[in-house]
């Protein structure tokens, strides 16, 4: 019994923590059917110890606004969260984050309040969203014991949708950016990804206004549709 109350036992928080969670719980939740020009999306990418969504951990977290159909990069967020324990060689090379920045990381409670203040309540975008959707969910579960139900948009769908004779071809977001031209020199680094998915985001809300699509509630609906027609069968 005591394994199991440890288990579901709620992380301790100072005061002001616990301040900073409700100031960000009472923020009231976006019009996800203002038109694109009136809108702030933030496109959020991350890195992790490991592909395991079960058991691998939240390292950082790279975020870019998207505000008005802009890209704004002063309104950019980037944090290390501090790990007991750095990830292994062979995934230090794949993201670049050092064993010593790990570990002098930013302390994940804090770092996560951090990135729900420069959040707030607008919705997030990323590509492949179940990953970096489940990381951050497990770290704000286990930081904060918040159940983090956020509105989130999957690119991965959405360019697809909108450029169906691509879509054969075109899979990764390495596929997709080179197809439009976007370079990417710090692959695997959580602020560059995120900053090259905003840029595909652009494009995409250009194609999305010719088709008569001008706002975030409209593009889930995409995404939903696209979701069901490649289900597998």
């Amino acid at each position: 019994m005591i394994g199991l109350k440890n288990l579901f036992a709620r992380p301790r928080l100072s005061e002001s923590q616990q301040s900073c969670l409700k100031v960000w719980q009472a923020l009231p939740n976006p019009d996800l059917a203002s038109p694109f020009n009136a809108a702030r999306y933030v496109v959020v990418d991350v890195e992790t110890s490991g592909l395991n969504l079960a058991k691998d951990k939240l390292i950082s977290i790279g975020a870019v606004a998207v505000v008005h159909g802009q890209i704004d990069l002063a309104d950019s967020f980037y944090v290390v969260l501090q790990q007991a324990q750095a990830s292994d060689k062979d995934n230090i090379l794949l993201h670049g984050i050092s064993g010593s920045v790990q570990t002098d990381g930013v302390p994940a409670a804090q770092a996560l309040l951090a990135f729900m203040d420069y959040l707030g309540k607008d919705p997030l975008i990323a590509f492949h969203v179940t990953f970096d959707q489940t990381m951050i969910q497990r770290a704000m579960r286990d930081h904060l014991g918040l159940r983090f139900k956020h509105p989130w948009l999957d690119v991965a769908y959405i360019a697809p949708g909108l450029y169906p004779p691509l879509s054969a071809r075109l899979h990764s977001l390495d596929d997709w950016i080179a197809h439009f031209g976007i370079r990417n020199d710090a692959r695997h680094h959580a602020m560059a990804d995120a900053l090259v998915t905003a840029q595909l985001l652009q494009v995409l809300l250009h194609q999305s206004r010719c088709k008569k699509i001008d706002n975030f509630a409209q593009l889930r609906q995409l995404e939903s549709m696209q979701r069901w027609v490649r289900a597998p069968v």
